[in-house]
Order: C-alpha cells, then sequence, then structure tokens
C-alpha cells in the first residue's frame, strides 16, 4: 500500500497538527487517534491496517495524530482534553468536512465522547471500541481500576515502552511473537519516550468524561473483546449503559489482530453501522458546555460611594473588559447581568482563564469579581441559555469570595492535563439542587497576584 500523502492543519493557539485523507465516499470518519498513533507507520500494524483498507471502501476516512506525538507538532505535550478536540476540530475545517462519524478507540474514546457531546451538529455517529469514560474507581464508579492496578499498569513503562512488550497485549495471535516485538518496538519509539508516554498515560487516566455521555445525541456503537484482558468489558459495558440507545457488540476477537480475515469480521459491524438505513439526527437543543458566571464584589456599595454617573461609567468599563475577554477566549456572552456576565463556552480550561482575566482586568479597574464555573447540560434558547448547568454555575459563583475563580468537580476533572491546578473547597449543598457538590478553587497561575 502506498503511504498516504501528510498534511498539516493549524489550531487556534498555532500548533501544527498532521493529519491523511483516504478515499472520497458520501460518508466522512475520523479517526481519533489515543496514545498510539503515527501516520507515516500505521498502515504497518493492526491497530490502523484494517481500517486503511476498508474505510475508504465506502467513506472519506480522515486520521490524525494528536499533539505532542507522531507526526504533529511536538513542541508542547499531549495536551488536555480540550486541546485534543480543538486538534480533531481544526483538522475538519482543514479538509472542510462539517459532519463526520467519529472512531475512538482506547484513549481516543473519551476524546470523541466529549466532541459528540459539545459539538452535536458536526457529529454524524460515534464508535467507541475498547475504551472508557473513565479508567480509575471513584466512590460512584466501582467498574474503574483500583490504585494498586493503576500503579501496576505504570510500573513497568520504562522498562517496557519501546521494546514493543507494552503494546503486545493489547494485540492478539500474532503468527511471529519475535517479529512482531520488533516491530511494535518501532512503533513505540516513534510514538514517545517512557517518560513522556507514562506522563500521558497518567493524564488521561484522570480524565473523567461521564457528565458527557448523556449529552451524546448520535448514533452509537461500542464495541469490545473480552479476551483483551488488560481492559475490562465492565468499563465499555458502563458506556453502553449510559449513552442513551447506544448499540453494545462484543467480539471474538480484537480489531488488533495481526489476522486480516478476523479483522474483517470486526470492521464489518462498523461499516453495517455507519452505512446502514438509520433514521437521522434529530435537531439537538442539548449540548455540552462550560458556563461562566460573574460578579462584582460590592457593587450597590461602590455605586453609593460613586454616585449614579461615575458608577455607571466603571460598570461600562467592567462590561467592555469583559467581553473582550470573553471573545479573546474563544467564548461568547450569553448576556450581562447587571453587575456581572453569564458566558457560554466550549472548552472549560479555556472558560477558566478567561475568568482569571477578567479577575485581572476588573482589579485594574479597582474593582473585585467573582466568578463561578460548571460544565454540563445547557440549552440555547434565542438569546438566553438554560439548563441545569446554568443554576449549577450560578450557585457556584455566588459561593466564591473576592477574586476567586470557584469551580465544580466535573469542571476540574475536565481540564487535566491544561496545568491549571485547584485548592479543594469541600462539599457544599447549593440552593435548589439536588446532593452534595465538590468545589474547587483555581489557583492563580504563577506571576499573577491572587
Amino acid at each position: 500500500m502506498a503511504r498516504p500523502i501528510v498534511r498539516y492543519a493549524t489550531t487556534a493557539d498555532g500548533f501544527e497538527i498532521a493529519y491523511q485523507v483516504l478515499g472520497a465516499g458520501p460518508l466522512d470518519v475520523v479517526i481519533v487517534p489515543g496514545s498510539v498513533s503515527n501516520l507515516d507507520r500505521n498502515a504497518d500494524y493492526p491497530f490502523y491496517a484494517g481500517y486503511l483498507r476498508r474505510f475508504p471502501r465506502f467513506a472519506r476516512t480522515i486520521l490524525l495524530d494528536k499533539r505532542g506525538g507522531g507526526v504533529s507538532d511536538r513542541e508542547v505535550g499531549s495536551g488536555s482534553p480540550e486541546n485534543r478536540m480543538d486538534d480533531v476540530r481544526a483538522v475538519l475545517d482543514a479538509v472542510g468536512c462539517q459532519r463526520a462519524a467519529l472512531l475512538g478507540q482506547l484513549d481516543g474514546g473519551p476524546i470523541a465522547i466529549l466532541f459528540a457531546a459539545t459539538f452535536p451538529d458536526r457529529v454524524s455517529a460515534l464508535v467507541l471500541i475498547e475504551t472508557a469514560a473513565r479508567r480509575l474507581q471513584a466512590s460512584d464508579y466501582p467498574e474503574g481500576l483500583s490504585p494498586d492496578e493503576a500503579e501496576a499498569a505504570f510500573s513497568n513503562f520504562a522498562t517496557t515502552w519501546g521494546t514493543g512488550r507494552r503494546l503486545l497485549p493489547y494485540t492478539t495471535d500474532a503468527p511471529d511473537e519475535a517479529a512482531a516485538l520488533d516491530a511494535l518496538a518501532v512503533l513505540e519509539r516513534s510514538v514517545g519516550t517512557p517518560r513522556s508516554m507514562r506522563r500521558y498515560q497518567e493524564v488521561m487516566d484522570a480524565v473523567d468524561v461521564r457528565s458527557a455521555l448523556p449529552l451524546v445525541e448520535a448514533p452509537t456503537l461500542v464495541m469490545h473483546t473480552r479476551r483483551l484482558a488488560r481492559f475490562p468489558h465492565t468499563l465499555t459495558r458502563y458506556l453502553a449503559d449510559h449513552i442513551r440507545g447506544a448499540r453494545y457488540v462484543e467480539m471474538p476477537v480484537g480489531v488488533g489482530s495481526w489476522d486480516v480475515a478476523k479483522q474483517d469480521v470486526y470492521i464489518d459491524v462498523i461499516e453495517e453501522f455507519l452505512t446502514g438505513q438509520r433514521p437521522p439526527v434529530a435537531d439537538v437543543d442539548r449540548v455540552l458546555a462550560t458556563v461562566l458566571f460573574t460578579d462584582i464584589v460590592d457593587s450597590t456599595r461602590h455605586a453609593a460611594d460613586l454616585g449614579d454617573h461615575r458608577w455607571r461609567g466603571l460598570l461600562d468599563a467592567h462590561d467592555a473588559c469583559g467581553m473582550a475577554e470573553v471573545e479573546r477566549f474563544r467564548g461568547r456572552v450569553v448576556k450581562r447581568t447587571g453587575d456581572g456576565l453569564l458566558a457560554r463556552f466550549d472548552g472549560p480550561a479555556r472558560a477558566i482563564r478567561c475568568a482569571q482575566a477578567i479577575v485581572a482586568a476588573a482589579r485594574g479597574l479597582g474593582l473585585e469579581v467573582r466568578a463561578g464555573l460548571h460544565t454540563g447540560e445547557v440549552e440555547p434558547r434565542h438569546d438566553d441559555l438554560s439548563g441545569l448547568a446554568v443554576h449549577i454555575g450560578a450557585r457556584i459563583g455566588a459561593l466564591a469570595g473576592a477574586g476567586e475563580v470557584l469551580v465544580s468537580g466535573t469542571v476540574r476533572d475536565l481540564v487535566v492535563g491544561s496545568g491549571l491546578e485547584f485548592d479543594e473547597r469541600g462539599e457544599h449543598e447549593l440552593r435548589g439542587i439536588d446532593g452534595r457538590w465538590r468545589l474547587f478553587a483555581v489557583r492563580p497561575e504563577r506571576g499573577t497576584r491572587a
């Protein structure tokens, strides 16, 4: 097979993402990469060989390498889930693709899930293979790996990565194990170093996209192979149980088989799912978004001290700064709230950094601002926004102190790998909202004043 041409798309933050396009069918399919992808080498391995051979027969097939890996920009690490969504969107825009089916395997699954929930108008279908919404256990998620299991998975990175032994268990039935190890060793080394891969895997294992599952509207196929002992079937089953209408299929052999005929059995199921007569996706009025509420502290006192005219001028300056920062961080101001604003973002890390910028800009005006953020289901309504996430964000904002950016645990979990740091603020009851909510204060980044 001739190696496809590699081209580059540029993300909004200026990084170059490598991509390939194969075939020209009526359907677009994007393979969202996990930890192991190198566009110059994928055709040599069972992780991708079946896709590259079969998918272009019925679809325009789009592949990319994540930032920090393969032949994409290596100037940064692998990036947060938000960054990874931006990589996918940059490639879609570069190839002129408005809507595509996404395939997420292993570490690519959470990114595909987030993208489908955040940009439902751009996703026609979702295929999830041997993947999970969260890898690690939690008090409400016994399906995950225990701390001991997770540490065992990391402990041998230094000695196995680059030898082929790290990837070999994710393949099956290699006819010549020694030859397979040699080939996989080359692939491992082309993706990253042992240290960078362990760091990447630690970040991905901390990702939790469970909150996005109810918002996936695209038809979804979830696939698993019980023989793949390195990935418990309970994690994949959880996806199918929490994505509305998802189809769950267990296969006798994994897509990582070295046997072409066995790969075809797997890909037959995917092709039927993507090309069969299925009802179109209904117009979506619910999406995953991060909401930001800001509020001037002691605004009533300021108004009394300054008088109406001077206060109005200061408030106008505050509003202009806030709206400019929201635009700079690619958000959208939904409305002003008297002495603050409500804004919507498609990425939580950008929303947090926007909140920090608004706090800093307000201080330059002699004002203190507090901010609250939550990520969840929202319903755009003309010039407004509704949904439980909006109410939660407002309640969190009301609990923030002067100059504080306060976020829900959901937001904190979704920005793993972004470089943002947090201080725990304990569990709180939010007025009118069921349950108790863990809140976190964003630490000021180095070089900024708290």
